[in-house]
């Protein structure tokens, strides 16, 4: 009877256990916004999903037994761009739904102090008013065209950011800008920052195999449908196993065609 009793227990004591292997996780920056949570009932339809809320490992006040509740993140003395991890326990067989969670992805809020290319052909800039880590994407005007030249990690901080990327500048007069996308998926701008180059114009060579510049540059190649077939930087170009017709290449800051045989 005493061993029934014993298995009995541990019978019960593995379905309370199983009934916590469910976690929701959200990870974020905060903004000064909270959090709305929609709590279903539990499969079983005794009580609500939802059993633990914890805010930075830190188990939340808020009153979770309702269909919906509000996670308030203002109580924990957050400044806007601090981490913040949302995680929900919950039952089994049901599954609550954070309604904003955009509240707390990090916010494209950067304003530039300075932005310049320097003789060293280093492109740095200063940022104030960051609310969240994002990266910063850095453009080169070239070709008519903004193109993608590097990455650089945003530290979110409200002040004091410095950052600095290696830049491959085209004869003549230049063109930088960075920018950032955030949740929103629309990019926000920098100011332009122009750098003159003294360096010679490049010219190239072709033969039926390569392509051979007068100094290393970026290099773009397109075939006649617009396809990109060839990108780089580099002083020549490999052009053996391309097939026969007509291509469009972008090299320093000039827009040519060529014929391959």
């Amino acid at each position: 009877m005493v061993v029934k009793r014993i298995l009995t227990s541990l019978f019960v004591g593995f379905i309370v256990l199983s009934s916590w292997a469910q976690e929701l996780k959200l990870n974020g920056v905060y903004q000064g916004d909270n959090l709305y949570v929609m709590n279903p009932f539990a499969s079983t339809g005794v009580g609500f999903c939802i059993q633990e809320v914890r805010v930075n490992n830190k188990v939340s006040t808020d009153e979770i037994a309702s269909s919906a509740f509000e996670i308030d993140l203002s109580q924990y003395h957050f400044k806007v761009g601090d981490p913040v991890e949302i995680t929900i326990k919950h039952k089994s067989g049901c599954k609550p739904k954070i309604l904003n969670p955009n509240v707390i992805q990090p916010k494209s809020t950067f304003v530039i102090s300075r932005i310049e290319v320097g003789r060293d052909k280093i492109l740095r800039w200063s940022t104030t008013d960051e609310s969240g880590s994002l990266d910063y994407i850095i453009e080169q005007y070239r070709w008519n065209k903004w193109v993608k030249v590097g990455t650089v990690k945003g530290d979110g901080n409200k002040s004091g950011n410095q950052y600095s990327i290696k830049v491959s500048p085209h004869s003549g007069q230049n063109k930088f800008r960075v920018k950032q996308i955030d949740y929103s998926k629309k990019p926000r701008y920098s100011q332009e920052a122009i750098f003159r180059s003294m360096a010679p114009a490049v010219s190239y060579k072709k033969t039926n195999n390569e392509i051979s510049f007068t100094q290393a540059t970026l290099y773009e190649i397109y075939d006649y449908y617009g396809n990109v077939v060839k990108v780089g930087d580099s002083d020549k170009i490999d052009i053996s196993q391309l097939k026969s017709g007509d291509y469009f290449l972008n090299y320093d800051n000039k827009m040519e065609t060529f014929k391959k045989k």
